[in-house]
């Protein structure tokens, strides 16, 4: 891995901010992950941090488009919730301020993957 650094001479340039997850963010969702994982539903994970949104992206097989996105949009916070669960053809499939209330519609899936 490569890790470029842009310095500037200009004392008033801010660097791009970039959202991320945080660790307390990041346990509850790589919990669920490996459940789903020794059910055998995903198998790969991708973790995006841009501008404006921070994407965990799960997926069957990598090569493929993901299943499922977990997304952080703080800007999203005072509107409908900064979390979404977003489905394989871009629709929001939950939106919320509790990450924990937003995973709750992957949990369902687990159950029923179980289940089967």
């Amino acid at each position: 891995m490569t890790l470029h650094l842009h310095s500037s001479n200009n004392k008033n340039e801010r660097a791009p901010e970039q959202v991320a997850f945080h660790r307390t963010e990041l346990s509850p969702i790589l919990s669920l992950y490996g459940r789903m994982v020794a059910a055998g539903e995903w198998r790969d994970y991708g973790i995006s941090c841009l501008r404006e949104v921070a994407v965990f992206s799960v997926f069957r097989r990598t090569a493929e488009m993901p299943l499922y996105r977990i997304e952080k949009r703080p800007k999203m916070r005072l509107k409908q919730g900064m979390y979404a669960v977003v489905g394989p053809n871009g629709q929001v499939l939950r939106r919320g301020q509790n990450l924990a209330t937003v995973l709750r519609v992957l949990e369902r899936k687990l159950i029923r993957a179980v289940d089967t």
